[in-house]
């Protein structure tokens, strides 16, 4: 199983990016696949989750309205499209999945999972995204 991250770079507050989380080696549509960040000198954070068997998706308070996470089942890829962006969210950005389906939610009762990684068996390499103020 492999993930593959890709799309970071350097944008001014209030710019867009787009990264691709590429996924081969497992049935692409029967698992949910996450966003995860880590800032300098902070702990690494879910950001966002989805399902891709039915589309559900859940979003952290910190970046819901302004990520949208999406997938493409034809190219095995998802998608975190990150509009008003902020310094803040300047952080290496990785996407990782359970061996085992998961729910995607990043309430209370998952956090475990999508907001701390527990259980993330498959972790992509990470990409740079820097936002300038």
């Amino acid at each position: 199983v492999q993930l593959q991250a890709s799309g970071g770079g350097l944008v001014q507050a209030g710019g867009s990016l787009r990264l691709s989380c590429a996924v081969s080696g497992f049935t692409f549509d029967e698992f949910s696949i996450g966003w995860f960040r880590q800032a300098p000198g902070k702990e690494r954070e879910g950001v966002s989750c989805i399902s891709v068997s039915d589309g559900k998706t859940d979003y952290s308070d910190s970046v819901k309205g302004r990520f949208t996470i999406s997938s493409s089942n034809a190219k095995n890829t998802v998608y975190l499209q990150m509009d008003s962006l902020k310094p803040e969210d300047t952080a290496v950005y990785y996407c990782a999945a359970p061996s085992q389906s998961i729910e995607c939610n990043l309430g209370t009762a998952f956090q475990r999972f999508w907001v701390w990684g527990y259980r993330m068996d498959y972790w992509s390499g990470g990409t740079q995204v820097t936002v300038s103020s």
